[in-house]
């Protein structure tokens, strides 16, 4: 296993380490309403909780380790990496490297945004949680309304590094390490249930990468789902996680190392040239204000019951 550190003029960077935790309430079989009682919302999967014991180690998987309890709450999960049209909905522009000349048959806005830093993301969620009327998860020198942070940084920035969140809000947010590798597993946290990319037979029905994506994301959804219902979460862009990038060991936090210089992406892109970067437990890091053009997101919501 290696890793590499990506920065932001790197292509790729990949690192055979993986996983971390969740935080917020963890079991429960969930349900087929939200919380607040309106109906699971177009294009998000209601994904039950489960709590990992650690009695094992899953194989491959720097987080979920032996030793080591995690719990993943239940989860509102989009299905898919957020769109261009989502996020110019939400922010009024589009910063894509790959704005225009989609594949024959593919719809430009339906492509994952990219060239989004971390400090973007949150910004994203924020707005988009009170557009929505949803508690923002994110806080940045105490306040949640991202009107009141600045200018998202262009290099690494300590008031925005020491933002924070919470878990038991009903805002849209990043998933942690953990969430997000709990996720592409499909749910299944057994040794005999793993797999090596996120859904089943061959990776080139499961994730754009450099052999079958000519060199540019597609619009998401185009591939095979894994056994949540989950789309392109082994390539097209890769997805940014909430934790820091840092040590794991059965005394972290349920969310990661408490601080650091890197975030962590998971999932791999459409520029990955070696498979391993594709796999369900392969962890990347980059600055939080890096903004590469392999860069996206997507975004979960905890659930209280």
């Amino acid at each position: 296993m290696k890793k590499i550190r990506m920065s932001f003029l790197a292509l790729t960077a990949f690192a055979l380490l993986a996983t971390s935790t969740s935080c917020g309430g963890g079991g429960g079989s969930g349900g087929d309403s939200e919380s607040t009682g309106s109906s699971v919302p177009e294009g998000f999967v209601l994904v039950p909780g489960a709590t990992f014991n650690g009695t094992t180690a899953i194989t491959g998987s720097s987080v979920f380790i032996a030793g080591r309890t995690v719990t993943i709450p239940n989860l509102l999960v989009c299905d898919h990496e957020v769109t261009q049209a989502e996020y110019q909905s939400v922010m009024g522009s589009n910063p894509s490297s790959f704005s225009s000349s989609p594949v024959s048959g593919e719809t430009q806005a339906n492509r994952p945004v990219e060239s989004v830093s971390w400090y973007d993301a949150l910004v994203y969620c924020n707005k988009r949680s009170l557009a929505e009327g949803r508690t923002p998860c994110y806080k940045i020198n105490g306040k949640t309304n991202p009107s009141e942070w600045g200018t998202v940084p262009t290099d690494s920035d300590s008031t925005w590094n020491a933002a924070t969140c919470d878990f038991a809000a009903n805002g849209y947010r990043l998933p942690t390490e953990a969430e997000w590798e709990y996720l592409a597993r499909g749910g299944n946290l057994t040794n005999s249930g793993q797999t090596t990319y996120s859904g089943t037979g061959d990776i080139g029905n499961l994730a754009w990468y450099s052999t079958n994506s000519d060199y540019k994301t597609h619009e998401v959804k185009k591939k095979s789902a894994n056994a949540l219902g989950l789309y392109d979460m082994s390539g097209n862009v890769m997805e940014w996680c909430w934790d820091w990038y840092g040590s794991i060991s059965t005394s972290t936090s349920c969310s990661g190392a408490a601080s650091g210089s890197n975030r962590v992406s998971r999932g791999g892109s459409w520029v990955t040239y070696d498979v391993i970067g594709c796999t369900v437990s392969n962890q990347c890091i980059s600055r939080p204000s890096d903004r590469g053009y392999y860069s996206g997101f997507r975004v979960v919501c905890s659930r209280s019951e």
